[in-house]
């Protein structure tokens, strides 16, 4: 998430597509719904639905959000599903960190940078080879208190 205003980096979170689920790390993150299970900052069911109520979540008229996407092999997804569900809760601050953390210990992302820095760690992977870059903006207030009466999700099985 990346600030309107200054361009600063304000959070970090780290989606994993593994062959068996997909969920989001959203360490230190105040993200909620009642039809997604969380534990430990990971958040299950992430349907495309519920991804977009994620970016929905996000993007403000003060934030814009950056959604950086890299192919990896099922092995490294599978791998990197564990290392989420392993890393445990993520104190306030440290969303950055914990990510450089397990991309880290990723083969192929072993030159991440040991940051707390959710721009500098957004900037060193978009210079990855095969990212995508998307962002999406939203003119809504700041306030987002009205998101977490969430709708019902509509949670596919399989190849959502």
């Amino acid at each position: 998430m990346i600030n309107n205003r200054h361009g600063g980096g304000g959070h970090s979170a780290l989606m994993v597509n593994a062959p068996s689920e997909r969920v989001i790390f959203d360490p230190a993150g105040t993200f909620y719904h009642p039809h997604l299970p969380e534990r430990n900052d990971v958040h299950f069911g992430m349907s495309d639905a519920a991804v977009d109520f994620y970016i929905d979540y996000h993007a403000r008229v003060s934030w814009h959000v950056v959604e950086q996407t890299v192919q990896v092999s099922p092995e490294v997804a599978t791998l990197a599903l564990a290392k989420v569900q392993a890393y445990g809760a993520v104190p306030k601050a440290m969303c950055a960190r914990s990510i450089s953390d397990i991309l880290r210990s990723l083969p192929g992302f072993e030159a991440a940078p040991h940051t707390m820095s959710p721009k500098k760690l957004m900037n060193w992977f978009g210079e990855l080879q095969g990212v995508t870059e998307q962002k999406f903006y939203d003119d809504s207030p700041d306030d987002n208190g009205r998101l977490v009466q969430a709708p019902p999700l509509l949670l596919a099985h399989g190849g959502a």
